[in-house]
């Protein structure tokens, strides 16, 4: 079935969170985003939180992001090295299949994503060195 998403209205069910770490639990995390609609092989989400984000990658595809309101760095890490995109409101960016990468957001965002699973997270400082 065909429907609208009222974007806004799914993330007023859905509180900001603040002081987001790597190590922040799943569920407080998972706390803080709407799942909007299923997509391909995983969903389009919306959330909004403050603090920086654990490393992760998708397997399964590109994961396509764009912040909605406030601002964060997307550290991507690619084979040329890392990738540093300062994004503000409006902006978007697609990160490459199987590529690292982590938010952060000290004043805080709010952003959409169009996101493969499965998810695959880190808190490690370089998830790619191995063990």
């Amino acid at each position: 079935m065909v429907k609208a998403v009222d974007i806004q209205q799914e993330l007023a069910k859905h509180p900001m969170l603040r002081g987001r770490r790597p190590d922040t639990p799943g569920d407080e995390t998972a706390a803080a985003f709407a799942t909007l609609a299923g997509f391909r092989e995983g969903g389009i989400f919306a959330g909004s939180f403050q603090g920086d984000s654990a490393w992760e990658r998708h397997p399964q595809g590109d994961e396509l992001v764009q912040i909605l309101s406030g601002a964060a760095t997307l550290t991507v890490l690619t084979d040329e090295g890392p990738q540093v995109l300062e994004m503000t409101a409006g902006t978007l960016a697609v990160v490459p299949q199987n590529c690292w990468h982590r938010f952060s957001a000290p004043e805080g965002v709010t952003l959409l994503t169009a996101t493969p699973q499965p998810t695959d997270h880190s808190t490690a400082e370089d998830p790619r060195a191995p063990g």
